[in-house]
């Protein structure tokens, strides 16, 4: 048995989040009806596909596709890695792991804390991205690692990650499972005839990494729903630094350290 199976899956929801553990004991939010468009991406084409009959495509810049960027041994050897160390209990029926420095992101403080860098593992990885010629300069310095279960009702609300410190590109490697990756902008695009909430399903095959950068970071948000958790899915998500932590930003000297920290990938979880 191991770490993962002998942890308590005790719920961590805060706010208006929710997981089949606490459903029961909150107040579902009334949803009124809004008119979603539904699309679907294409990677070779870089579009957005009609899937509700609507006579539309449209160009989906910022998102990058690696099929089979984990081979099926690599991919064992990771999840064995990760489920001997603790899972802790997340929000909205996940459970994580983190490598990285601790973020007080409204008062905008960094604390290294017991930050002692990324996972070993995650070397070999990061050095594979860098031969990507649009991560070639992607020095990643935070690692999560999320473990989705069915069973737990795992999901992730639509968000845009945070900007002050983490930087353009945000690198998430899907693991166990497929699954799909929800890109949504609520105020629909006029511009072609949108209104109300358009929705783009992004596949996410098992073993694949996906990078949002551009519109797709900054203006679409992104999410996990329920149904597209069939079966356990573990994915490791890698952040880099924002301008203001590199070198000529304001807070160059915390970025200098951040990114010996992680670089020396020492890492257990924080």
């Amino acid at each position: 048995m191991t770490v993962h199976d002998r942890v308590a899956g005790s719920c961590a929801c805060k706010g208006i989040r929710h997981c089949l553990l606490c459903e029961k004991l909150k107040l579902s939010n009334s949803s009124e009806n809004k008119i979603v468009h539904h699309f679907t991406y294409d990677p070779k084409r870089k579009l957005a596909i009609c899937k509700n009959g609507v006579p539309v495509s449209f160009p989906f810049p910022g998102v990058f596709l690696w099929e089979d960027f984990l081979s099926e041994e690599e991919e064992k050897e990771f999840i064995s890695s990760m489920d001997q160390d603790v899972w802790n209990p997340s929000q909205s029926g996940r459970k994580k792991q983190d490598f990285g420095p601790k973020v007080n992101f409204k008062k905008k403080k960094v604390r290294l804390a017991g930050f002692r860098g990324l996972p070993a593992l995650s070397k070999k990885l990061v050095l594979r991205m860098q031969q990507e010629e649009s991560l070639a300069s992607f020095q990643p310095v935070e690692q999560c690692n999320l473990d989705y279960n069915p069973q737990r009702g795992s999901a992730i609300d639509p968000h845009l990650d945070d900007s002050w410190l983490w930087g353009e590109r945000l690198v998430t490697v899907n693991m166990l499972s497929d699954t799909t990756l929800n890109m949504s902008l609520e105020r629909g695009l006029p511009q072609l005839g949108l209104s109300g909430e358009v929705n783009v399903a992004v596949p996410l095959p098992r073993r694949s990494l996906v990078v949002l950068f551009g519109e797709a970071r900054h203006r679409w948000k992104h999410g996990i729903l329920r149904k597209d958790i069939q079966e356990r899915r573990v994915c490791s998500t890698y952040r880099e630094l924002s301008a203001e932590f590199l070198p000529s930003g304001q807070r160059a000297e915390m970025g200098a350290q951040l990114l010996n920290i992680a670089g020396s990938f020492n890492g257990t979880p924080v």
